[in-house]
């Protein structure tokens, strides 16, 4: 799942992305991108998932949607659920009936959802304009995040509407794999319960409970 946190982040970007020393037109499509996402206090997504391996071929595809709120979130893909009330992250494996639970360590050198909205970006990562390149039938401006040290992937290209809207994302490993994450539906400050992020015991009564904390 760690490739799945980055495009994450990569899907919904920061309300606040520094920009000293980078790419002058990257920071000019940043800070539309910024001042659009600054807004949000939740977000409710949809998204398509595309695994590419490195000899070009597509390996797996799949439909996903996720919940935001501060640094709360929860995700839903077709066999395992994740889902995070920011202290606490409950990751269900739904062909296993299987609930791990662990702490939500912030601190990690993963780029979860809880990162959304913070200045990462600053702390170990470039980033450079690409190109204008139609995605999904419309037009938008590419940009390029590399990470300074080795870590969880390679490189990740970020696609951004002119309006500044995210309309997807591309990760590549280092094994010459390709994540492609393309925004289906965007919703802009959803009234989201409280229970939305909390693991429902009640509605998976046998569920084994797995406690790595």
């Amino acid at each position: 799942m760690k490739y799945f946190f980055v495009a994450l982040a990569a899907l919904a970007l920061m309300a606040a992305v520094p920009a000293h020393g980078q790419d002058a037109k990257a920071k000019e499509v940043i800070e539309k991108a910024q001042k659009k996402m600054s807004r949000l206090k939740t977000l409710k997504a949809s998204f398509t998932l595309k695994v590419i391996g490195k000899d070009g071929r597509a390996m797996n595809t799949e439909k996903g949607s996720f919940l935001l709120k501060g640094d709360q979130y929860h995700i839903t893909l077709p066999q395992q659920e994740i889902i995070c009330d920011g202290k606490t992250v409950w990751t269900y494996l739904k062909d296993a009936a299987e609930v791990q639970v662990s702490n939500n360590n912030t601190s990690e050198q993963t780029l979860s959802p809880t990162k959304l909205f913070t200045n990462f970006y600053d702390k170990g990562y470039s980033y450079r304009y690409v190109a204008s390149r139609k995605v999904a039938g419309k037009t938008c401006d590419v940009i390029e995040l590399t990470p300074a040290k080795a870590g969880e992937f390679k490189r990740a290209e970020l696609a951004f509407e002119k309006s500044g809207a995210i309309a997807g994302a591309s990760v590549f490993d280092k094994n010459g794999n390709q994540y492609q994450y393309a925004v289906n539906a965007f919703t802009a400050n959803p009234a989201i319960p409280e229970t939305a992020f909390r693991f429902d015991a009640k509605a998976h009564p046998k569920a084994e409970v797995v406690d790595l904390r």
